[in-house]
Parts: C-alpha cells; structure tokens; sequence
C-alpha cells in the first residue's frame, strides 16, 4: 500500500516519472502476452509519463532465466538483430513509438569495464540464487543454472540506473528481476523506482503462458484469419481474461456480452476485437466471415491456392510435404494419423497410402490449409 500511494501521489503532482519496460529480443515476433504489458505504457503515456522502452540486444545473449525449466539457447549478435527489426513496427501497434525513448541495453553494457561488472556480481549472493523457485527446481532436477543466468537479474536491474527509472513494468513472473532493479537503484544511491506487475496471460493451450517456447501464442503480426482462428481457439474458460487483458473494452461491458451472447458468440466478438485492434474494422469482419464459412458451414473457401504436385500418384506423407505446409516427415506422419489431412473431404489417416490424382482435387492439411491440385 505504501508503494501504491507513493506512485499514486507522483501522478497527482504530475510530475514526468519515466516508466521503464525492457523486452529481450528471443524471438522474431511480439505477442499478445507482450501487448498486455505495452497497453499498461500507453495508459501512462496518456498520464503525460515519459516512456523508456529498453531493447535488450545486451541481455538476449543470456536470456532472462524467469520461470525457465532449462537454460535458454545463446544467441548470436546477429539473430538478435534479427529479431530486434520487428519489434518496434509491431509495438507501434499498441502504443505511441513517436512519442517514446527507445534504448538499447548494449548502449552501456558494451562500454563498461570489468569492474563495473565485478561490482554488479557483488550485489548478489548464492542465496538469492537457491532461494529462486525455478532455480531451485532446476538444480534439483539435476539440470544447470549457469553464473550468466544468474547475474540475469542484476543486468536488468542495471538497465533502471542508466535510465533512472521511477517505474519498471514486468509481468508477475519477473518479480525477482524488478525488485532487484531497486536493489541496484539503491547500491547506486538513486531513488527506488516502484514496481507495477500484471497478470501472465495463458497462451492457447489455456495451461502455460503465452510463449513463443511453448508454440501456444498469438502474434502481434499475424495475419487476420491467423490471429481470429488462434483466439477461436483458446478455451471459453479464459475469453473473460483475454477480453480484460487484450481489448479496451470496459468490465461493465464485457459483464453485459457473457449475458447476453452464447459462448460462441462472445468469443468471436473477442476475436473480432483483437483483430481490429492489429488490422482494422474491415479485415477483421472479413476474417470472422471466413472462419465461419469454414467451420461453422463446414465450406471450402471460394479462394484457394493451386498445388502443383510432381507425380499423379503420391503417398500421403509425400503429398503434405509437398504442400510446404509441414517440413518434416515426423511431424506431417503425425498429423496425418491425428486424422489433420483429407482429400475430396475423404479422412487420409494412412501415410503410406498411395493416392491418385487427376487434378481438381481439394487437399485438407489440419483445419485451415487447402488447396486445389494440379497435376
């Protein structure tokens, strides 16, 4: 409550605080999960706040350890570059870019000297690190949690004393990481900044959170049939969270959709909002239109790609992989026995099984991938 009344005092004198939130560029791709925290900044870019989005190009290389079950993969310079290129197009989708600073870690990290870095390993200790629940589980598991991991924390932590930070912004697993910034703050006699958590969102599976590591997320650049059928998708028990955490919709109205349409409905007008949000009104409607014509009326789409294959005859596995759909045999073999392939709306459930084709038919890969052969 004492920091709460704190950050509420700051905003009634209107002072400029600087609100601080740092992304690591892992992955190519933002994601719903990241929106939920980019909405929380435009909210106090509004406030008249001064923001700091920091890139991490620095800390990527280590990767942050939060709730991790094993070590990430390092990344090289340039897959992080890579990946960098895209994140303040899509972020731009949620908040004012113009309107922002926008930092690079690496701007002080790769000047700094040895001592500099020996004086941050100091502010740790090993008890920090076996106190850490997914250390803990880790090293208990006979896995290792390496020392970089380890002074994860205390980078990031650093990043709020470049930047004199009055407000860091993380989700509620990154509480270890944002309350050593204040640690860090301290050590170098600047304000602590306060601490502003939200909640985690679930990815589609409605079990982890959303995460380009689990393969269950929704990304801020997809398209919009991709976007609408992945929210479709999630489980009805979590359409209230994503209306709360995603959309702009107030709690009075969204109380009033769960009366008054039917599960179904309300979902779809959750994926309608979302896309909207990323690609407009019209590409929207056009999305939630087509998903219907092709589960809800069981339709094939007026528009589909051509698929030229090599043979006229071709073994099911060979025919997916030609489709480039799926890359591997494994996978496309998988998804066949699952019963994901048919041709002519005949289930493929053998990947061996030679099929003949004369040209015409419409090819089915998993719920949304046609396609219309020729020969």
């Amino acid at each position: 409550m004492v920091v709460r009344n704190h950050l509420r005092d700051a905003l009634l004198e209107s002072k400029k605080l600087t609100i601080k939130l740092g992304i690591d560029p892992t992955a190519p791709d933002l994601h719903l999960g990241h929106a939920v925290l980019l909405k929380k900044l435009r909210d106090f870019q509004d406030l008249g706040c001064k923001i700091a989005l920091v890139i991490g190009d620095f800390t990527a290389r280590i990767g942050d350890p939060s709730g991790r079950e094993n070590s990430r993969p390092p990344l090289s310079l340039s897959e992080v570059n890579r990946n960098m290129k895209r994140y303040l197009d899509q972020a731009g989708k949620v908040f004012d870019i113009s309107r922002a600073k926008i930092f690079y870690n690496s701007q002080w990290f790769e000047k700094e000297s040895s001592r500099k870095f020996v004086e941050l390993a100091s502010m740790g200790s090993i008890q920090q690190i076996l106190r850490r629940a997914d250390f803990r589980k880790r090293i208990e598991a006979g896995k290792d949690v390496s020392l970089l991991e380890a002074l994860y924390a205390l980078f990031q932590g650093y990043d709020s004393v470049e930047l004199e930070a009055d407000v860091e912004i993380g989700g509620s697993d990154q509480i270890f990481n944002l309350l050593m910034g204040r640690k860090v703050q301290r050590h170098f006699g600047l304000p602590q900044q306060d601490v502003i958590t939200t909640s985690l969102l679930e990815g589609t599976d409605g079990k982890k959170k959303m995460s380009k590591s689990y393969g269950n997320y929704i990304g801020l650049g997809e398209g919009p049939d991709d976007m609408y059928g992945k929210i479709m998708s999630i489980p009805d028990s979590l359409v209230n969270k994503y209306f709360l955490l995603v959309t702009d919709l107030t709690e009075e109205k969204i109380k009033t959709l769960s009366k008054e349409l039917s599960p179904k409905e309300f979902k779809s007008y959750l994926g309608v909002e979302v896309v909207k949000t990323y690609h407009g009104d019209k590409k929207a409607e056009k999305a939630r239109k087509k998903f219907d014509q092709i589960f809800s009326k069981k339709e094939v789409p007026s528009n589909i790609p051509g698929l030229k294959l090599s043979a006229k005859k071709m073994s099911v596995v060979d025919l997916v992989i030609s489709s480039g759909i799926i890359k591997s045999k494994s996978e496309a073999r998988r998804v066949i026995v699952q019963g994901g392939v048919g041709v002519n709306d005949v289930v493929k459930n053998d990947p061996n099984e030679t099929v003949s084709f004369r040209g015409g038919e419409i090819l089915k890969i998993g719920k949304k991938n046609f396609f219309k052969v020729k020969t």
